[in-house]
């Protein structure tokens, strides 16, 4: 389900924002996009997501602004600033035309400048509780989305129940006017009109397209999918799976189909199946 929630904190001199989105995914799939300085805490981060969310494709953003004209005491990282200056040194071992790595370049590198005035257990702390506040609102949003959802799909199943109850009493009076209309059709063909043959036909063929079988799956289908809606909780791949189950029983139903009205019906409940189906996607 797609979603987006959002925090922001400042301490001292530095403000933080924090941006969460998501959007369909069959699994769940975290990435992350954050100042170095930060990293330390992705394993916690990814934890927490994890414990939140079960699927969704989720990008979760982190700046880190030191404010304009704020009393803010900085520093160097040396070992990082080194390191850096190392690795200029073995580029241009390899390619001696590349140019070397400028002391502006230098500074705004990822965690070469360090803020004295906010220790970095607190930025880190600070940043695990603004995503805590994200997903409280990210789970809320989607709630309210899901509840949308699930009244619309329980809209589909009362129409599909409806189709199906209206129906279902109407197909033996068609078999009994196709089977009237087979045998004339055969009596005209045949020359010493043989009844019994043209019962025992029919009889085969009727049992290849009665179908008792699927509109009774298509009743069960449609009340476990009642079931899982009101029980609530992580239902969307048990839902993928009855979506399959029923257009598997609506295509038989047309297949089979005798009459016009037999074969609409398989229609409008196959329309009403892919319309559940795609919002379906959105659920976890």
């Amino acid at each position: 389900m797609t979603g987006f929630a959002n925090a922001s904190r400042e301490l001292g001199g530095v403000s933080l924002t924090l941006d969460l989105r998501a959007v369909n995914h069959r699994y769940l799939e975290a990435q992350f996009r954050m100042p170095d300085e930060l990293r330390v805490v992705e394993p916690q981060m990814r934890e927490l997501i994890s414990s939140r969310l079960s699927r969704g494709k989720v990008d979760c953003r982190i700046q880190l602004n030191i404010q304009t004209g704020a009393q803010t005491s900085l520093s160097l990282n040396q070992t990082m600033l080194e390191q850096l200056v190392g690795l200029t040194r073995q580029v241009k071992q390899i390619f001696p035309d590349a140019g070397d790595l400028k002391m502006g370049e230098l500074l705004r590198w990822p965690g070469v400048l360090e803020t004295q005035d906010v220790p970095a257990e607190l930025l880190q702390q600070t940043v695990l509780e603004m995503l805590a506040q994200a997903l409280d609102d990210f789970t809320a949003s989607r709630g309210r989305e899901g509840a949308k959802l699930v009244e619309m799909i329980l809209q589909r199943v009362d129409r599909m129940e409806v189709l199906v109850t209206e129906v279902e009493p109407k197909i033996p009076a068609l078999l009994a006017a196709y089977q009237e209309k087979i045998s004339l059709r055969l009596k005209e063909a045949m020359v010493n009109g043989e009844d019994d043959r043209i019962r025992q036909e029919f009889a085969l063929f009727a049992q290849k397209i009665d179908v008792d079988e699927e509109i009774s799956r298509l009743r069960t289908h449609l009340s476990e999918l009642r079931r899982i809606l009101k029980a609530g909780g992580t239902v969307g791949k048990r839902m993928d799976f009855l979506m399959q189950e029923l257009n598997r029983e609506a295509n038989t139903l047309g297949s089979k189909s005798v009459s016009a009205e037999v074969s609409q019906t398989s229609m409008e409940l196959k329309v009403l199946i892919e319309q559940m189906r795609e919002q379906i996607q959105n659920i976890e």
